[in-house]
This record gives structure tokens, C-alpha cells and sequence, in this order.
């Protein structure tokens, strides 16, 4: 008999609730869940397809080990024994750094990704960590750990509250909000719009969120950081500056003064295409508004001043008086977060610790560029990457040059890919460890609770039985864990248990926590839930800021009170805590740090370059999420396709017609790829969506190898980095454009 069952969406990061029809294991319905408590009964076609993408006939169902340069389907011991004996004698013989760990967008949109990594690095001690962030988010963290000293400390929008959005480089129509965790953003804009509030929207794009503003300014792309600093710049010269409530808690405000002197409306107006009237109009609407937030995304962060762009964002929300507070961008409070501490002087944040072995590029947040991992790997000597350890990503068409890290990779000793697909990555693996469809895993939003533009906790168990044969992601990291650091063959619950023990030995010695002096075993029998991550999750729901502190609290946050709470339970609007935020060695927020400061002349530069003929930025669709979407079919065609948009006049003197071929070229390589011609975007500017080019051979990819796209990264060829981050410049780069034959038919 059918059923319903509640389940979190883990495919995009709007974290909606979702109401499943079940048929034993199998997902045959999927709608909105109008009691979630923060989504309301939004969903997207993503949400909607739910049943389809986790039915996906091409999921792996077994682990594959590589035998005679062939991937067999094998047992699960045999898939651990082989991950043993390819990793440990390595690591003993060459050292921990001969290991690489790769870690995708997906482990933020699964629990076992949240819990597990972690423990992989801390147990392998390898230095050589590259994650999706840099190629996505990673200017902010900088920006953020630079200004606050927690480089995980991102003001939100207060959405349900401001009244004037200003959006950079974000399409929240279409990616329904990153780095910005809220459900039905559409429905958070309209309403912004029905209280008299104001949108205004900065992209070279007319995308679906620009048609909705009040003020769309179609900026020369890679040029916010300018039009952000010639608005501080006015903010100074206008005496328009009001700290509000963070007067006293911010340094540096005379020196900020100086340092934009240079930037003013006038000054920029020709490099960023935006007119100087335009430009100040901007500053004293943002200065004027009774709350304001600013907000900038991808495209802000993917450009070669990602940093400088991400970090005048917060400027202006300080020196407008509303960052930290209600309309404003305020500190999220998730329910698994450290229990806030008193106000104080931190350690900071301090960039470039060491730096990558072949080009020198310093680690930021203890990563490294996934666009130097190819050079890692592939430049050979003391310290190259010999094994790599791949858990839900696909750098070949993440990252820079996908054709280089391709050879790369299969050079390799040694690779395990944790991931459902044989991709254009796994493909390489010498051992592949295929988690579960969604349905069959439980789910908590630890990164994304932390982004949220409310407070509010939910948690939802598998809505489907393991099927036999499957193993739990959770406990695929765990032996992975166990394999990696000598322990193969242990019980896989004994690292829950060693995280518990270490954790809660902590948490007594601590004097300001609600457990000090307890006995840490008297509090790990109190711990609740099925298994191991069920036990951590209640660990950290009772440590933390709502918890329960192990019966000090009695109406605090518990595992089963939550459970007794299946649509989540609300913890109100965000409220101001920069007290409890910042952690600088000053104690208060830096608003002009040596590093940001040593960039600003190579942004001043910038001012007197000439444009580029044409430039290439990427773009989102509504029912994709980067290379891991395009294998369901109710998601793939129509719309979503990997066509290039050319504005009209440009495909008229380059001789392209809309229907027709272009190749593309940069200092990467070249593409053919088909012309869609519109004037969506601005005059001088080509736009290609990121996450295609599923036409390499050894995939298992039915429905992506039928619609394979072009590989737009491989454009790049990994040398364009924003320097303050080491971030991947997608975006604002210079390309050249010819017509060319159509493609031949498949």
C-alpha cells in the first residue's frame, strides 16, 4: 500500500520540505510539505522530480573495484580490502601528502557528508584538501574570516524584513538562493515588492530575477568591486556613513575613507558601464532606506576580484548601519552551532599558512585550488599526489582545464570515489563506493541551517527501508575512515563512539559549558537515536545554543523532542549577535585588513584597462544544480540546454544566427557549441551554462551523454585565480568567437 512519508530536499539549497508517496523503496510521488515550518509548501521542479532522480536506473547499486583495468561489481569487503591496500602502503611510504582528498557540492546536501570528512582529513593528516568552494564561495569566507575573524561568519539578507535588496552577480529566481538558505525566494521578493521595499539587481544578465527589480543595472561583467567601492566612496564623500549599533565595534572606518578616495562614481562609470549619476542615485537610496541589505553571489565571488567584491558587500552593510540588525544582513544561529560564547578578542583569521607545491598558491581555510589539483598530481617529485580519495564530486567538469586533470587522474597509483554515478571522474577510480538513493538516507541540514534566513531546525529519517545490498552513506565514510587511517575491518560505529568520547570530554572540561564537570559517560548514555549519527546529531543538538545542555535546560532542543516535531520546529527571526560572532584578534570588526588593503591597488588598476571585445559569463536553470542534474529527464531539455547566448548586434558582425554553431575559444581550448541569439545580455558579453560536456567515454550516464553540452570550464586553463582566495575566475573572462560548421549529427 502507498504511504506518505516527510523528507527533506537535498538538491539544491533551499533545504524545502518535501511529502513523498512510498511504494516500498520506491519514490512514486513528490509534493510540497505545507506544514514545514520554513518552506511552507514550496517546491521547485527540482523537488518535484524527487522520485525520478532518486529512481535514476543509472545509479550504481553495487561498489566497483578495478580488475585488470577493468571496474567489476564487488562486494562490499572486497571494495573496503581494495581501498585498504591501495591507500595505507602509499601513505607509509610516501606520506600523508600523497594523498589528496577532493570533497563536491553534494556533501553539504547530505548528512554524512557533514559528519565524515572531517574525521577523513583529521585521521589521513594530508595538507592536501581541494573542495568546490573554489570554484564557488570561497572570496566570501575569506572576506568574512579577513572582517569578522570565523571565516563560516556570512551575514544573510533579512528578506522577510528589509526594505531595499541590492543583488549582485545572484539569480535567486533561478537558483533558488545560495549562500542564502530560503525557501520560495520568489515568493520573499514579491512580498519585498508588495510592502513598498525596492530590488535592485547588478548583471549582465536581464535574467529572470532582473526582469523583477525596480533597478536592473547591466554592469560590464568582473566590475562590482568597482561599483561597490565607488558607493562606499559616496557613502564617505556624501556624509552619508552611520554605523548605527556597531559604533565602537568597528576599527579602521578613517583608513577605509582614504583608501576609496580613488573610487569615485565618476572614475568607474567607464569601466563598469554603469553612469555616474546612476552610481550615486544607488549610494543615497542604500544610505536612505529605513533597512537595506546587500547581497552578492556566484557571480560576485567567481571573478578575478571576488574577494574585494565579497568584502565591500559587508562594508556596506556596516557603513550603511545594517549589518546586525532586523532588515538588514544578520548571523544565522543554527541549532548544531557552538552554544554562544561571551564577547572577545580572538585568534583570527590568517591567510597563506603554506602554500601549494607546484605554483605557490596559498592555502585559504586549509584548502588548496582545485584548479591546481591536475598540477599536483601531474607534476612529478617530492610531494606529488600519488592517491586521491573523491567523495561526491566531479572536478573534469568543475574545475579548470577538465582535460588536463583528466589525464592527471588516470596517472594516479591509486583513487576511491564515494559517489552514486560512474561520472566523468569516478570513471578513473580504481574503487568506487556508491551511496543510496536520498530515500533511503536521513537527512539534517548542518551547512545550510547556518545560511538560513530563519532559524529553525528540522531532521527526517530515511523515508525508504536500505534496499539489500545497499550500505548507509554514513557508514560508507565511516569504514572509509577506518580504512584510510589503519583501522580496516574495526566496527564502523566505533568512530561515532570515538567522536562522542572526544567531544563530550571536551564539553566537561569547559567551563563555560552546560556539562562542565559532569561525567562525559554518565552524558553518552543519555544520548538517544538508532544508530551512531543519530547519537552525534543529539549530541550537538544539546550542546548547542537551543540544546537542552543534558537536562540543564529542561525545555532545551533534544533529538527526540525534534522527532516529535516531523514538519521542524521554528526558532524565530535572525536578531543581532555580532558580540557572539566576532573573533579578530582586535575583538572587533576590521573593516580595513592588511590583506584587502595590499589588493586595492590592482583594483585601482583596473580603472584605466581597456575592455575586452567579448567576455563569457555562466548561468544557472531552474531545474539543474552544477553537472549532477542533467541525468533525470523531467530536468533535462526545454530550456535547460547548453547554448551560448549572444546578444544580437554581436551575432550580426561576428556573422552567427540563432540556431546555428559557434566555436569559442580561450587560453584553455575551444568549443562548438550552438547560438542562441537574445538580447538577455548585454552587448559585448556571451553566456554558457556550467556543468555540461558529459561526452567522454567510460560513463554511465544514459540520459547526460544524449544532451552531452560543452565543458565551459574548458575554456579556462586553471591559470586565472583570484589571488586574496585562490578562487577560479568563471566568470568576466576574455573569449573569442567565430562561427563554425554545425555539429554533426550523433
Amino acid at each position: 500500500m502507498p504511504r506518505t512519508a516527510l523528507r527533506i530536499c537535498p538538491l539544491c539549497e533551499a533545504t524545502c520540505g518535501l511529502t513523498l508517496t512510498v511504494e516500498g523503496a520506491r519514490v512514486t510521488g513528490a509534493r510540497g510539505d505545507r506544514e514545514d515550518v520554513f518552506s511552507k509548501g514550496f517546491i521547485c521542479p527540482k523537488g518535484a522530480a524527487f522520485g525520478e532522480a532518486d529512481a535514476d536506473p543509472d545509479r550504481l547499486r553495487r561498489p566497483l573495484v578495478r580488475r585488470d583495468g577493468e571496474l567489476q561489481e564487488a562486494s562490499w569487503e572486497e571494495a573496503f580490502d581494495a581501498v585498504a591496500a591501495g591507500l595505507r602502503p602509499l601513505i607509509e611510504r610516501h606520506g600523508p601528502d600523497a594523498v589528496g582528498v577532493v570533497l563536491g557540492n553534494p556533501n553539504v546536501h547530505t548528512m554524512a557528508g557533514g559528519l565524515y570528512p572531517p574525521l577523513l582529513l583529521r585521521t589521513l593528516r594530508t595538507r592536501n584538501l581541494f573542495t568546490a568552494t573554489t570554484v564557488d564561495q570561497m572570496p566570501k569566507h575569506v572576506s568574512s574570516g579577513l572582517l569578522f575573524g570565523d571565516p563560516y561568519a556570512i551575514a544573510v539578507p533579512d528578506l522577510d524584513r528589509t526594505d531595499h535588496l541590492l543583488l549582485l552577480g545572484a539569480n535567486p529566481l533561478e537558483s533558488n538562493g545560495s549562500l542564502c538558505t530560503a525557501p520560495d525566494f520568489p515568493g520573499k521578493l514579491r512580498a519585498l515588492r508588495a510592502r513598498g521595499g525596492t530590488l535592485t539587481v547588478v548583471d549582465p544578465r536581464r535574467t529572470r530575477t532582473a526582469k523583477t527589480a525596480d533597478r536592473h543595472l547591466a554592469i560590464r561583467p568582473g566590475t562590482d568591486a568597482l561599483l561597490l567601492a565607488a558607493l562606499v566612496q559616496v557613502l564617505f564623500d556624501e556624509k552619508l556613513t552611520d554605523l548605527g549599533a556597531l559604533e565602537g565595534q568597528v576599527e579602521g572606518v578613517d583608513e577605509l575613507r582614504g583608501a576609496v578616495r580613488e573610487f569615485a562614481p565618476e572614475a568607474v562609470a567607464a569601466a563598469c558601464d554603469v553612469p555616474a549619476d546612476t552610481i550615486r542615485t544607488l549610494a543615497r537610496d542604500l544610505a536612505a532606506a529605513p533597512t537595506a541589505a546587500v547581497y552578492g553571489r556566484m557571480g560576485a565571488s567567481t571573478v578575478a576580484f571576488g574577494t574585494l567584491t565579497n568584502w565591500l558587500v559587508d562594508v556596506l552593510n556596516i557603513l550603511t548601519g545594517n549589518l546586525d540588525r532586523p532588515g538588514g544582513a544578520l548571523f544565522p544561529l543554527a541549532a548544531t552551532a557552538r552554544a554562544p560564547r561571551p564577547a572577545g578578542p580572538g585568534k583570527g583569521f590568517t591567510l597563506g599558512r603554506r602554500h601549494s607545491r607546484v605554483s605557490g598558491h596559498p592555502e585559504a581555510k586549509g584548502e588548496l585550488p582545485l584548479a591546481a589539483l591536475a598540477e599536483e598530481i601531474d607534476t612529478l617529485g617530492d610531494g606529488a599526489i600519488r592517491a586521491l580519495i573523491a567523495i561526491a564530486t566531479n572536478p573534469v567538469l568543475s574545475a579548470p582545464d577538465g582535460d588536463r586533470l583528466d589525464k592527471a587522474l588516470g596517472s594516479l597509483d591509486f583513487m576511491v570515489s564515494v559517489d552514486p554515478y560512474l561520472n566523468e571522474t569516478s570513471r578513473h577510480a580504481h574503487v568506487v563506493l556508491p551511496p543510496p538513493p536520498p530515500a533511503q538516507s536521513a537527512h539534517f541540514d548542518f551547512a545550510f541551517n547556518a545560511l538560513a534566513v530563519r532559524n529553525q531546525v528540522r531532521y527526517t529519517r530515511a523515508p525508504a527501508p536500505l534496499e539489500e545490498g545497499r550500505m548507509a552513506e554514513t557508514e560508507i565514510l565511516a569504514r572509509l575512515v577506518l580504512a584510510a587511517g589503519g583501522m580496516h575491518g574495526a566496527d564502523p560505529d566505533a568512530v561515532d563512539t570515538m567522536v562522542v568520547d572526544t567531544v563530550l570530554g571536551k564539553a566537561v572540561a569547559d567551563p563555560l559549558s552546560p556539562v562542565h564537570g559532569r561525567d562525559p559517560q554518565d552524558l553518552a548514555g543519555q544520548l538517544t537515536g538508532e544508530r551512531g549519527p543519530e547519537r552525534r546529531l543529539d549530541m550537538m543538538l544539546r550542546l548547542g545554543p537551543y540544546g537542552d545542555g543534558f537536562g540543564a535546560r529542561p525545555d532545551g532542543l533534544t533529538l527526540e523532542r525534534l522527532l516529535a516535531h516531523p514538519h521542524g520546529i521554528d526558532l524565530g527571526p535572525l536578531r543581532p549577535r555580532i558580540g557572539e560572532v566576532l573573533r579578530t584578534v582586535s575583538g572587533r570588526v576590521e573593516l580595513l585588513p592588511a590583506p584587502i588593503a595590499a589588493d586595492l591597488p590592482r583594483l585601482a588598476r583596473a580603472l584605466d584597462a581597456a575592455p575586452h571585445d567579448l567576455v563569457l559569463v555562466g548561468r544557472r536553470h531552474l531545474r539543474s544544480n552544477n553537472s549532477w542534474m542533467h541525468n533525470v529527464p523531467a530536468l533535462v531539455g526545454g530550456s535547460n540546454r547548453c547554448t551560448l547566448h549572444v546578444h544580437p548586434d554581436d551575432a550580426a558582425r561576428l556573422g552567427l544566427a540563432d540556431g546555428g554553431h559557434a566555436r569559442v575559444a580561450a587560453a584553455g581550448g575551444q568549443l562548438d557549441v550552438p547560438v542562441e541569439v537574445t538580447d538577455a545580455v548585454r552587448p559585448g558579453v556571451v553566456s554558457l551554462p556550467h556543468g555540461w560536456g558529459h561526452d567522454r567515454p567510460g560513463t554511465r550516464l544514459g540520459v547526460a551523454a544524449g544532451q552531452p553540452g560543452a565543458n565551459v570550464n574548458q575554456l579556462l586553463d586553471g591559470t586565472l585565480l583570484d589571488p586574496l582566495s585562490g578562487n577560479a575566475v568563471l566568470n568576466g573572462f576574455a573569449v573569442q568567437l567565430t562561427a563554425a560548421p554545425p555539429e554533426p549529427p550523433r
